[in-house]
């Protein structure tokens, strides 16, 4: 059994699902979708790195393991034609039915769907701890090394090779500056202090870049 799939049926066991066949058969099938041939950025890579971040900093929120099940569900829908925020809630629909069929319970479910539902927009209400680990975690990448963030900017550009470098551009710049005026990047205090002032850099970088 792989390292992630073992992960995964920790994280579900630990959120209350009964340990089965069913349960292993899940992760499976939200692993083929993160390895889906169109995905340049948000695969499994991405995955692991998200639930990186959540386990090192999880003694920040309230339930870890109903956070590490909404890493995996987060961009378990990944449709660069999509409009607006379909991904997340196809994503957070998807993690409802997957997670009620493991027997995960209902609490739970909801719990997860919420937490998926943020990554829409990454704005978290004062003193919602799970929320803050699961999108801090998911927005690492912006405070990479900039190599690293160049790295992670081409693959999103590859993700969306089916539209026009114009409309790229428009788009992009949108969801830079959306990014940008978030009150914070990071909500955590050690992401908050290490990586605030690296991923504002990496977006006006870029920002610089879509506009020349």
């Amino acid at each position: 059994m792989g390292d992630l799939i073992q992960r995964w049926r920790a994280a579900a066991r630990g959120a209350g699902a009964p340990d089965t066949a069913e349960l292993t058969a899940a992760g499976d099938r939200l692993l083929a979708r993160w390895r889906e041939p169109h995905r340049h950025y948000h695969t499994v890579g991405h995955l692991s790195a998200v639930l990186d971040v959540v386990d090192r900093y999880a003694d920040h929120a309230g339930h870890p393991d109903l956070v590490r099940l909404a890493a995996w569900c987060h961009d378990a829908v990944y449709d660069p034609r999509a409009p607006g925020d379909t991904n997340e809630r196809d994503s957070a629909a998807l993690a409802g039915t997957l997670l009620t069929e493991v027997g995960l319970p209902s609490a739970a479910v909801a719990e997860v769907r919420r937490l998926v539902l943020l990554t829409a927009g990454h704005t978290v209400a004062a003193g919602d701890r799970d929320g803050a680990l699961l999108c801090d975690a998911d927005l690492a990448i912006l405070a990479a090394p900039p190599p690293e963030y160049d790295r992670y900017a081409a693959r999103i550009r590859r993700e969306y090779a089916h539209v026009p470098d114009p409309a790229f551009r428009a788009g992009r710049t949108r969801v830079l500056t959306a990014l940008l005026a978030l009150p914070t990047r990071y909500r955590l205090p050690e992401p908050a202090r290490h990586w605030e002032h690296r991923a504002r850099a990496n977006l006006n970088r870029e920002l610089v870049i879509l506009r020349g």
